[in-house]
């Protein structure tokens, strides 16, 4: 027997394209309209001929995550400085939670997660253990150690982040 009630709405992770260096405003309006966003940040020095600064830089220049079901999307692209959704065949893709779920658990370990270049090739690996349990990435090898690259394929953007060897196995 079908029940009457309506099902609940799909909600899913979407990256949102936004103008160069508005991800900050952006992500207050979104806050402001009671919207659940995420974006990752990191810290970066930046030297003048006169100071240094210590800036808080956006993770994935540009982009902007955003939870909702896409019936909502209309508030979203009202919001100054927001360009679009990230589209695949001319739909909004979803970014899978298993990204964002890595990347939170990352930032609120205390990880410190810094920008990468898109890797298209290496050893992909998924971590065991962890706050970044069960995340897939690409393992890199620096002489002072180990780091997972963790990539966003929709937006091809990635972060590199220190892990020990012993918490990967091979995918």
């Amino acid at each position: 027997m079908a029940s009457d009630r309506p099902s609940p709405p799909v909600v899913h992770w979407y990256a949102i394209s936004v103008r160069p260096r508005h991800e900050k405003s952006v992500s207050q309006h979104l806050a402001h309209q009671g919207l659940n966003y995420f974006l990752p940040t990191y810290r970066s020095v930046r030297r003048w001929k006169d100071r240094r600064k210590e800036l808080e830089m956006a993770l994935f220049p540009g982009y902007v995550f955003v939870n909702l079901n896409l019936r909502d999307r209309l508030g979203v692209l009202r919001a100054p400085g927001v360009v679009r959704f990230v589209t695949f065949q001319g739909q909004p893709a979803a970014v899978p939670d298993t990204e964002i779920r890595a990347l939170e658990s990352s930032v609120s370990a205390g990880m410190r997660p810094q920008p990468h270049p898109y890797l298209r090739q290496g050893k992909k690996v998924r971590v065991k253990s962890g706050p970044l349990a069960d995340a897939e990435g690409i393992m890199i090898r620096r002489k002072d150690g180990f780091r997972l690259v963790l990539s966003i394929d929709l937006i091809m953007r990635s972060v590199a982040l220190e892990v020990d060897e012993s918490d990967v196995e091979p995918v």
